[in-house]
């Protein structure tokens, strides 16, 4: 019975497990992480699709270094998070979760990343650690700098060159490329979810470009970031030559970010809480979505 027991347990924690680690948030990165895949496919003369074992391998090792990633955040943020009334209903702070149970999917999530990069290629297992190092340090740099919405950019904009690395054992300039367009994608928005808390990180203590430089210069320099973003998304299409749906999708991708932007102003954050910016992956989904057409037709 006792066995039984310490079974069931963890299945029916299961949805709080995934809602630590926002497993739904996947769809910002695995859009961006398939573009790639698919792009080192058609550059190594594929058709877009590098098989079914790459494929799988590649969402494997995404989920874990995300599962890894996030992990990481709650450990490291959770006295921020229960002092932020924002973030104060998250499960470590209301007990939902315990911190050996969130470390514990941090270690399963280092795990199951470290074994699905041994499943591709030689470059990606050599390359693993730095990743995995990488979305755990990014978490630290809000005590530190301003910069850290720039890091957590980064964190994510890892997806796309990894992608392409596990298809073709190499790096090229086109996937980096396209990872600086989700660094300035992610970064921005994470500029933009800073302004949300400039009242508590000024008092606090914790860093962010809105505390640092107002919320004004940071709702300016997120309109700059998407912009840059926009622009080398544009340039990836015409670098590899894509066709016109790849142009579609960057058209849709390239107004939402506008619109989004237009709606904010300093002194009135309030659309930041619109069903726009809480499904704002769209922007991601669909550039794929266009993608896989301009590739396959």
């Amino acid at each position: 019975m006792q066995a039984a027991n310490a079974i069931r347990a963890p299945i029916v924690k299961l949805p709080r497990y995934l809602g630590a680690v926002r497993i739904w948030e996947s769809l910002y990165a695995l859009p961006f992480c398939y573009i790639g895949m698919m792009l080192a496919s058609v550059d190594s003369g594929g058709s877009g699709w590098p098989g079914w074992s790459v494929f799988i391998w590649i969402t494997v090792a995404l989920t874990g270094v995300r599962t890894l990633g996030m992990s990481a955040n709650r450990i490291i943020h959770r006295k921020e998070d229960a002092a932020n009334p924002r973030t104060r209903g998250r499960h470590l702070p209301t007990g939902l979760l315990r911190p050996a149970e969130v470390i514990g999917l941090a270690v399963i999530g280092t795990g199951v990343f470290f074994y699905a990069a041994s499943q591709l290629n030689t470059l990606t297992l050599i390359l693993a650690p730095v990743a995995a190092l990488y979305v755990v340090f990014y978490s630290f740099t809000k005590y530190v700098t301003w910069a850290c919405h720039f890091f957590l950019g980064w964190a994510l904009a890892i997806s796309p060159s990894a992608a392409w690395i596990a298809v073709t054992g190499r790096l090229d300039p086109e996937p980096m490329l396209l990872s600086f367009a989700v660094a300035m994608w992610a970064g921005g928005f994470d500029v933009i979810y800073g302004c949300a808390d400039y009242d508590f990180d000024r008092k606090y203590g914790t860093n962010s470009i809105a505390k640092r430089f107002g919320i004004g210069a940071a709702l300016g320099t997120a309109r700059t970031m998407h912009l840059l973003a926009a622009a080398a998304l544009l340039a990836v299409g015409l670098w590899m030559e894509l066709g016109p749906f790849y142009y579609a999708g960057w058209a849709i991708a390239a107004l939402l970010l506008a619109l989004e932007n237009s709606l904010l102003k300093a002194d009135d954050l309030s659309k930041l809480r619109s069903p726009l910016f809480q499904y704002n992956s769209v922007i991601s989904v669909s550039l794929l979505v266009f993608t896989i057409l301009a590739v396959a037709l």
